[in-house]
């Protein structure tokens, strides 16, 4: 039990006791009773759910031509294809707005729809690829043979196999786009503000903490529903049959082949165009940029204070999850369940709403909320997740004599940890520490709601530059945004030295 004391402490305070204080907040200011604020609540409502709904259903229009190409044929450059499209998921919210913007998409809901379609196409691909990849091809085989034309093998077999797959695709789509700060801010403002930008808006900009928890409150209800009917639906329509082994997917004959790869081909080409123009923008502004003299801050110094925060949010991240992994892995029962459930719970609440917390309710024994360890802590409550999950797989891995044995040996427990648990999960921990450190480099929404103007991140300063009128601030927030992407880019490059297939990973 002493190994789940730190993270029970850690999640405790800085997030279910936030949690707590914004919904008592928020439930206490409910009968709001002003026409005009309950108008804005509804509309701010109404718009944060049906431009999630339609920024599904056009990811997965967009992502069908790959998703089918890769999920029902081996080809030449496949891998390559799918580490492509992984690009976009992995870069940092404020990127994907700037590269938008670059674009001259600004003010506008087809901005915002087209910038969730770009960040969200590789959750279709790879979710429901993987899958397809696996479906038995002697039971469509069977059917085409028995006279079924491709659409009745499509519409009778292949989908219905689908559907967890699709559901869980289109949640985490829904979700990610429910709760979508850094885009929707950067391309609609508070003109077409979701109620996470609405929350950021109430807090910071009018300081109506009442109300912005009263939407916290609103927004914490839209995604457990969300949840819970995803939850249904899996229950319902959940499918058993026996998965075949990638050796078993063919190889594209023909015109098949043709399409195969034009439809691969054409998905990466739409990704790539708003990446290009944020390079091709950005150029002869990088000299400008560490200029001295910028009124919205130092870009060196928010280079630095994000390096350093990632470093501290990512050692925090570690400890606690890999603690927090090895409690898990070590017991069975209702108790780990509900431990490993709690540890998610971060993933679903939105980062607004974890900076709006921090400010409501850390007051108290001593009040935190002008401290600098604020950015790193909301930092590592979002990594820690992520850190278990990649974790937790190769920790279960472990044989039980082994530890047994040392044990019997006269080894301690610390030293049975530190001399067989932590050279057997090394690998997953070097994973982890990437996604840490690329979660925290990226992170807006809490940020924003908790950093100084003497701490600025990278993200907050190219909001700030792209605040400014001016084609020179303009130019300095796409230069700040391809490196920051650069940065991203050369940690997943980092990680993947050390992916192997018994690793955990999302």
């Amino acid at each position: 039990m002493a190994v789940a004391a730190v993270p029970t402490l850690f999640l405790g305070y800085f997030f279910l006791y936030p949690l707590s204080r914004i919904l008592a907040l928020g439930l206490s200011e409910l009968g709001v009773g002003a026409s005009g604020v309950e108008q804005r609540l509804l509309r701010v409502g109404w718009f944060t759910f049906w431009q999630a709904t339609v920024s599904t259903a056009l990811t997965f229009l967009v992502a069908a031509p790959m998703t089918w190409a890769v999920g029902r044929y081996e080809f030449r450059g496949r891998k390559l294809a799918m580490a492509l499209v992984t690009v976009p998921f992995v870069l940092p919210t404020v990127v994907v707005g700037t590269a938008f913007v670059a674009l001259g998409w600004r003010d506008s809901i087809g901005a915002i729809l087209a910038a969730h379609v770009f960040f969200n196409v590789a959750v279709v691909v790879r979710t429901v690829g993987s899958q397809w990849r696996r479906l038995d091809p002697d039971l469509l085989n069977a059917a085409a043979t028995l006279g079924a034309s491709p659409r009745q093998v499509m519409r009778r077999i292949t989908l219905p196999l689908l559907r967890p797959s699709l559901a869980a695709a289109a949640s985490i789509v829904f979700l990610f786009t429910f709760t979508s700060f850094g885009v929707v801010l950067i391309l609609g403002g508070y003109r077409f503000a979701t109620l996470e930008v609405e929350i950021y808006r109430q807090a910071i900009v009018l300081f109506d903490i009442p109300l912005a928890a009263v939407m916290a409150v609103i927004q914490l209800v839209g995604v457990s529903t969300a949840l819970y009917f995803y939850s249904r639906y899996q229950e319902r329509h959940s499918a058993s049959w026996e998965l075949s082994s990638d050796e078993s997917v063919p190889s594209p004959q023909g015109r098949t082949r043709v399409w195969v790869y034009v439809s691969v081909i054409a998905t990466l080409a739409i990704l790539a165009i708003p990446l290009a123009k944020l390079m091709q923008r950005s150029l002869g502004s990088y000299g400008s940029l560490f200029s001295s003299g910028l009124i919205v801050g130092n870009p060196t110094e928010a280079i630095r204070n994000s390096l350093l925060t990632a470093v501290v949010a990512t050692a925090i991240a570690l400890t606690v999850g890999v603690m927090a992994a090895t409690f898990v892995s070590h017991r069975s029962g209702a108790l780990s369940r509900w431990f490993d459930t709690t540890l998610m719970l971060p993933l679903g609440t939105s980062a607004v709403a974890v900076g709006l917390g921090f400010i409501v309710a850390l007051d108290w024994p001593i009040d935190l909320r002008a401290s600098l360890v604020l950015v790193p802590v909301a930092h590592a409550l979002i990594a820690t997740p992520f850190v278990v999950r990649i974790t937790l797989p190769a920790m279960r891995s472990i044989e039980p004599d082994l530890r047994h044995a040392a044990s019997t040996l006269g080894a301690s427990s610390w030293r049975v940890w530190r001399r067989i648990d932590l050279p057997l999960i090394s690998k997953a921990a070097l994973v982890a520490t990437g996604f840490s450190l690329v979660i925290s480099l990226g992170e807006f929404g809490a940020t924003s709601l908790v950093a100084r103007p003497n701490t600025a991140t990278i993200p907050t300063m190219i909001f700030r530059l792209l605040s400014r009128p001016g084609a020179g601030s303009f130019g300095m927030a796409m230069a700040l945004s391809v490196i920051l992407a650069a940065l991203t880019a050369g940690i997943i490059l980092w990680v993947d030295r050390f992916r192997a297939g018994d690793i955990g990973t999302f």
